[in-house]
């Protein structure tokens, strides 16, 4: 999955007209998703947050040290 393939559906973008109708809306979405679509979004939001678009930190970084006695 690439951040910078994904696109935002502006067709589903919704107006509520209180905080408590939007939040409610945003359960029920939520409530409602697949369990690929709830981790999905979350991959999403993680890669937005730290920056993890870029191949190479996909993978576990390694340290090797050597100790002399």
């Amino acid at each position: 999955m690439d951040i910078d393939k994904v696109k935002l559906d502006r067709t589903a973008v919704q107006v509520f007209t209180s905080f408590e109708d939007a939040d409610k809306a945003d359960r029920e979405h939520w409530r409602d998703a697949s369990v690929d679509e709830r981790l999905f979004a979350l991959e999403l939001m993680r890669q937005s947050a730290y920056g993890y678009n870029d191949p190479a930190t996909r993978r576990l970084q390694r340290v090797l040290e050597i100790v002399r006695g």
